[in-house]
């Protein structure tokens, strides 16, 4: 689990916040963060590795809106699952996926060069609907807008009598 986090985590944002000032200072430069599709779904996989993934959306995310307006183009990048010989040391060997699952290491990983060309700030090679993408963005995006009030859903029943 450690070296998960040490990897997907730690060295990412480390190389990041690295990168990312000689950027600014340049007013130009591009940083691809490799996640996954289960940082979406994180409960598909082991947990930490999903969570791990999920943490680099949510910085890919935040450096976009950070450091669009600085001339830094963020992507990220979620292949589905590639044959490695890591699923494996898992307990998965990735031979007993199904072969419309998995895809050779790097496959997948070109998609993100013509996704970034393409101006996509996430790039998703397996999802056929690109709209479909943008949709969930929509909605994602919509209901943070309404996280910020300090009055209690009535639902909860706190401060006022829940409405039946």
């Amino acid at each position: 689990m450690e070296d998960i986090i040490d990897l997907n985590v730690t060295a990412l944002t480390r190389l990041t916040y690295a990168a990312a000032p000689a950027f600014v200072a340049r007013g130009v430069g591009t940083i691809i963060n490799i996640a996954s599709v289960v940082g979406i779904s994180p409960e598909t996989l082991n947990g930490v590795y999903g969570a791990s993934k999920a943490y680099v959306i949510a910085l890919s995310h935040s450096l976009q809106h950070e450091l669009a307006g600085k001339g830094i183009r963020i992507q990220a990048v979620l292949p589905g699952a590639t044959a490695t010989e890591l699923w494996a040391k898992a307990g998965l060997p990735y031979q007993k996926l199904p072969s419309s699952d998995r895809d050779v290491a790097g496959g997948r990983g070109r998609c993100g060069a013509v996704g970034l060309d393409q101006g996509e700030l996430v790039t998703i090679p397996g999802l056929h609907d690109g709209d479909e993408w943008t949709r969930f963005e929509d909605a994602r995006r919509a209901i943070s807008t309404r996280f910020g009030t300090s009055v209690p859903a009535p639902r909860y029943r706190i401060g006022s009598p829940a409405s039946h």
